[in-house]
């Protein structure tokens, strides 16, 4: 069984100010300005790191009047979480696949 976790994603979520988001918003749904507060980060930072999550799928907004609320995708997250978890199967026989030396 080969096994592979989704490098984009990982690459993205690699990111510790995003993984600081994707950490904030499993907990609520929040606009900029409550992210902003939360992380310290400069709006425009945050904007660009929030459209990132958004490309690829992590996270997804809501309009509300001028502002816009942002929350996770808990789907694609239990969708990395199960990759990670048909890795760690894979690891568990590992030891029972050993390729002999030349």
């Amino acid at each position: 069984m080969m096994t592979s976790v989704d490098t984009e994603l990982m690459r993205v979520l690699s990111d510790p100010l995003r993984l600081q988001i994707v950490t904030l918003l499993a907990r609520e749904t929040l606009c900029t300005t409550h992210l902003v507060e939360e992380t310290g980060a400069r709006q425009t930072n945050l904007s660009n790191h929030l459209r990132v999550l958004r490309e690829v799928g992590v996270v997804e907004t809501e309009p509300c009047g001028r502002f816009t609320h942002y929350r996770l995708r808990p789907d694609v997250i239990a969708q990395l979480a199960g990759q990670f978890a048909d890795l760690a199967a894979s690891a568990r026989t590992a030891t029972e696949n050993k390729r002999a030396c030349p």
